[in-house]
């Protein structure tokens, strides 16, 4: 099971280090549906110009519009790091029923934080919470983070 969520997370560093080239968070995501990856997200914000463009949720609109389904709750979402509280809304609202991730955010992710949006019981339109496993390929999540920190500009 591990090197199986190792190779997916392989693929979303891939990801992350193209989000990187393009001036933005290293951040990769994908959705596999039983062993087939039906979206990919790579962080798109500054590039975008958009806030809404995380990986996971361009992962997640990439699978509903390919599948045309909302309801995503046979597919797992990998990501490099922890879901921020809006991405863990978005994988909520899609009934996504297992997050891997590999690096923990733990101000603003919805697992770590003092926030946990991903495993909510209280809001029962959105189901039954999904599996969360964390820390898969942690190290070179973490290596990746520091690539991007070391080129933001030095706060004075």
């Amino acid at each position: 099971m591990q090197d199986e969520q190792s190779n997916w997370m392989q693929l979303c560093l891939a990801l992350g280090h193209k989000a990187l080239k393009n001036g933005n968070p290293p951040v990769g995501s994908v959705i596999v549906r039983n062993g087939e990856v039906i979206g990919r997200g790579q962080e798109a914000g500054k590039s975008k110009g958009d806030i809404t463009c995380h990986a996971e949720i361009e992962a997640i609109r990439e699978a509903v519009q390919l599948t045309g389904e909302s309801n995503l709750s046979d597919c797992i979402l990998y990501t490099t790091h922890e879901p921020c509280l809006m991405c863990s809304y978005v994988i909520r609202h899609h009934r996504i029923s297992q997050v891997v991730f590999g690096l923990e955010v733990p101000h603003i992710g919805g697992y770590s934080s003092a926030w946990p949006l991903l495993t909510a019981t209280d809001i029962p339109i959105w189901g039954p919470s999904p599996r969360i496993v964390g820390g898969i390929e942690k190290e070179a999540c973490q290596q990746l983070s520091l690539q991007y920190q070391n080129i933001l500009p030095k706060q004075s």
